[in-house]
């Protein structure tokens, strides 16, 4: 209870809330343009907060991603674009709302879930989060090497079904790891020279431009069409109480399977809300109005996807591996406000966990009343030419890179990463390995070489550990679960798909 003051009394400062409150407009602003998505948006915005306090970066920062993927519904339930990967599933209903002239429903209906889908997940995070991290008190470096193989292993589960590219992907962000000091002798490695590459790649500036940058080199290229018409008239917002009877029960499923989908590592609100929405037109009696306009399919999938926010938080905290996009790009902000994700942050800051908790659920609040409050400006929002938007998000970048180390290289690493993004979305490489072997790859590296120095060399003292043989099980299973799901099924099965 004494942590839990400690977390409540630092978030509840005005200059913090302040922080908090342009977090989540800033996270409706980048959820709510369609291309601009709440990875993009920590990953630029993350400069911003290195002269503040931590508790005001990660207010702002954590209200960025609570509020961008409830706000990417809006475009998605508007002009059947998902403003975010997460919001994939809520076109399937929310734009046949909209069509059929319940567009303010389906924005009330957005803004309602996406509320209890959060808290339901923040709930979670509060107190599954403690005795994970209390288990994860007993590892040392053998079971740390074998925690990071399983992530790493999460690469051919991530790869959006391509296997081999998602695979090369990640073998060359594992690459990219190792540039820099060798973390155990202090030798350069790989970095050709060049004295600003001794401490590796800078992570923000390579987010930035994989993200940002490469999201807006690939707009340029393509070209952006007409866009769809907005609704002439978004009618009622609120749900009458009938509403809220019918969606009460899928939201709420839809809020538990986005839990825990969102706490395995790389998973994301986006399969989350694929996997609650099938669930519950499964369950429902009115299974045949899915994909019709459903206010149950589009409660569900709403709630999964925000859900999926508490679920990947718990697996960043907890364990150090993020649970999707935006959490990776957090865990690089936590390192420069000096807070090192894993089970010593609940041991030795229990009181910065319940703030992160605090905070992220009432992040939640803010951003539910302003998708009631402002459905009508921010669906305006989405009119605003894309040149502009690509311009501003440049610069953003540029100057965000630039101020980490006052550096002109970080910000040639920012455009040679955008580079690499542009490549990676023309060829469809996923970018979720490339970030894991990133991540990962120096966890994984430094904490096997010390353990094989603690056991002198000894393999076998090394694996034949319970916990890492645990993960080393799960690692298999994780490399050969894709091509098991890929044998069982049939051939002319997918011609009778959806």
């Amino acid at each position: 209870m004494e942590s839990f003051a400690a977390g409540l009394q630092a978030v509840l400062q005005w200059d913090v809330l302040l922080f908090l409150a342009t977090g989540v407009l800033l996270g409706a602003v980048f959820g709510a343009l369609p291309g601009l998505t709440a990875t993009m948006g920590v990953a630029v915005l993350t400069p911003l907060t290195f002269w503040v306090s931590a508790e005001k970066g990660l207010a702002m920062l954590l209200g960025i991603y609570c509020g961008a993927i409830p706000a990417g519904g809006i475009p998605a339930i508007l002009l059947n674009i998902p403003g975010t990967p997460a919001s994939i599933a809520a076109t399937w209903d929310g734009y046949p709302m909209a069509k059929a002239g319940r567009a303010g429903l389906a924005l009330g209906i957005n803004a309602a879930t996406a509320l209890m889908g959060q808290w339901i997940s923040f709930a979670f995070l509060a107190l599954a989060a403690f005795p994970i991290a209390a288990f994860g008190l007993r590892f040392g470096p053998a079971e740390y090497f074998g925690l990071a193989l399983f992530g790493i292993s999460l690469m051919a589960g991530v790869s959006s079904g391509n296997v081999l590219k998602g695979m090369l992907a990640g073998m060359f962000g594992l690459a990219l790891s190792t540039v820099g000091l060798d973390p155990m002798t202090a030798w350069p490695r790989y970095t050709l020279g060049v004295s600003e590459l001794l401490d590796g790649v800078s992570f923000i500036p390579f987010m930035i431009g994989l993200f940002g940058l490469g999201e807006v080199l690939g707009q340029m290229t393509e070209g952006g069409g007409p866009r769809a018409a907005l609704p002439p008239a978004l009618g009622r917002i609120l749900p009458r109480w009938s509403e809220w009877k019918r969606m009460l029960r899928p939201g709420v499923l839809g809020s538990g399977v986005g839990t825990l989908v969102g706490a395995i590592p790389a998973a994301g609100g986006d399969i989350a809300s694929v996997i609650a929405w099938e669930q519950a037109r499964r369950l429902s009696r009115r299974g045949q109005e899915f994909t019709k306009g459903s206010v149950e399919g589009l409660a569900a999938a709403t709630g999964a996807c925000n859900a999926a926010i508490g679920g990947a938080m718990t697996t960043m905290l907890t364990l150090g591996i993020p649970g999707d996009a935006p959490s990776a790009v957090l865990i690089g902000a936590l390192l420069i406000h000096g807070i090192q994700p894993g089970p010593l942050l609940f041991r030795d800051h229990a009181g910065l966990v319940y703030t992160i908790v605090v905070t992220m659920a009432l992040a939640a609040v803010g951003i539910a009343v302003l998708g009631l409050v402002a459905a009508r400006p921010l669906a305006r929002a989405l009119r605003i030419p894309r040149p502009w938007l690509w311009a501003g998000i440049v610069l953003m970048g540029i100057v965000g890179s630039y101020a980490l180390n006052n550096s002109v290289a970080d910000v040639w690493v920012m455009f040679a990463a955008g580079l690499l993004g542009l490549l990676c979305r023309r060829f469809a490489v996923p970018l979720g390995p490339l970030v894991l072997g990133l991540i990962l790859g120096p966890i994984m590296e430094a904490n096997l070489r010390r353990a094989l120095i603690l056991s002198r060399g000894d393999w076998g003292a090394v694996l034949d550990r319970p916990i890492v043989m645990f993960f080393l099980a799960a690692t298999v299973a994780s490399l050969l679960w894709p091509l098991i799901r890929k044998g069982r099924v049939a051939p002319g099965s997918a011609a009778g798909s959806k």
